[in-house]
């Protein structure tokens, strides 16, 4: 547990605000600024990378699959990202380390976010003021305070934002919210969501990063002025300036499913634990922990557990029906009956691998969710996972993360 006395209950303010399960990538059109009518089919659509780290560079490798797309350039504070970046470009794309340099330019149309958390919203923002459209990894706010000014972006200058929950475009999951849509698994007060690993992130080898190679001033952007950290550098999530640990990490994944499938917005309280089991005196967040949402109006209780010492479970959720249990996980849904209901079991399988497998090949999540945000950019219509519901997903886990750092119960204002 969190001592309550080196926490406040309320978080600063920041100063910033091919073809799958029937998804056909080759049906796409094949740019410069967009009218009000979209993309002309003709037309390339440019993109460039900011944050080439490993997130980015795994989506940049999905993206360029996408019919009619170009990676146009690269930006990022390290000099090796910068470097790893541009071989999964295009082989005449620019590479800077000041965002600013990408946004000025006029052959950018939209931009990929993969920065560390506290860079999404300002970039997010300055991207949109650009006349740019955007994808953004999650989760999308570091802070409660920043959704507002995101959202406003957005819908100010028209543009396209995509948040990476991959999981909305997910043909497996779109089907299992029809069902759940359909009122066949009753009445659902209680869910359960997981992110269990068995792996020894906690680790601390000398990576030997020259200082010389990192623009740190830029890398902290608003947070705090502190002295460079390696191993802070490359492992942003676990400490508090950057990131969000687990809950934001991780969670924000299934909350926002939980949020999509029952229409919820956020919790009203919020009651957590963390420990740390294996990253004591090594990382700011806690490597085990738990959190129970309420969500009082639409009669729910949202319960997640995440850790790096056990797998069990893995990466999954179940809604808990009157009638029966939905459960998801990246590659399959299942539904099961309640005993003496008259709901019959079923399943949709896509995914190779285990139940609760942090990834599937198929559905590649990251495709499709890139191949709707260039869709979208085309016809100018929303994307799957707009700003609205990355900062709805976001804010769960703040509150979350607030109840885990005051050791209180915290309450929605």
């Amino acid at each position: 547990m969190i001592p309550s006395s080196n926490v406040p209950v309320q978080l600063p303010r920041r100063n910033f605000v091919g073809q799958i399960a029937g998804y056909s990538l080759g049906a796409l059109a094949v740019g410069h600024t967009a009218s009000a009518l979209g993309y002309a089919a003709n037309e390339t659509i440019n993109v460039a990378c900011i944050g080439t780290g490993g997130r980015c560079r795994h989506l940049m490798k999905a993206l360029v699959k996408v019919p009619g797309v170009k990676i146009v350039g690269v930006c990022d504070v390290w000099d090796d990202h910068l470097r790893q970046g541009k071989e999964l470009a295009d082989k005449d794309a620019f590479q800077v380390k000041n965002f600013q340099q990408v946004l000025e330019r006029k052959d950018v149309d939209a931009v990929l976010i993969g920065t560390p958390d506290h860079w999404h919203v300002p970039l997010t923002v300055a991207a949109c003021q650009a006349g740019k459209d955007v994808y953004v990894e999650k989760p999308l706010t570091h802070d409660l305070s920043e959704g507002a000014a995101v959202i406003d972006a957005q819908n100010k200058h028209k543009r396209v934002v995509q948040v990476g929950m991959q999981q909305r475009s997910m043909p497996h999951i779109i089907k299992a919210r029809e069902i759940l849509k359909s009122g066949a698994l009753g009445e659902i007060h209680k869910v359960h969501l997981t992110w269990n690993r068995n792996a020894p992130r906690a680790n601390k080898p000398n990576l030997n990063i020259d200082p010389k190679t990192v623009d740190w001033k830029m890398f902290l952007g608003n947070a705090k002025e502190q002295p460079f950290d390696e191993y802070r550098f490359r492992q942003w999530r676990w400490f508090w300036d950057f990131g969000g640990g687990i809950f934001t990490d991780l969670m924000v994944h299934w909350i926002d499913v939980v949020h999509w499938l029952l229409e919820l917005d956020h919790p009203e309280y919020a009651v957590s634990i963390g420990d740390w089991y294996m990253a004591e005196g090594i990382w700011e967040t806690p490597d085990t922990v738990q959190t129970l949402l309420r969500y009082p109006k639409q009669n729910a209780q949202i319960y997640f557990e995440g850790t790096f010492s056990n797998a069990r479970n893995g990466s999954m959720v179940e809604f808990m029906g009157t009638n029966g249990t939905l459960y998801i996980d990246r590659g399959r849904y299942e539904i099961h009956p309640e005993r003496n209901k008259k709901l019959e079991a079923s399943e949709m399988v896509l995914g190779t691998g285990a139940r609760g497998a942090d990834f599937y090949d198929k559905p590649d999540g990251e495709l499709v969710h890139l191949a709707n945000w260039i869709e979208c950019i085309r016809s100018r219509q929303k994307p799957t996972a707009p700003a609205e519901a990355g900062v709805s997903a976001a804010a769960a886990a703040h509150l979350a993360n607030i109840a885990l750092r005051s050791n209180q119960a915290a309450k929605w204002k």
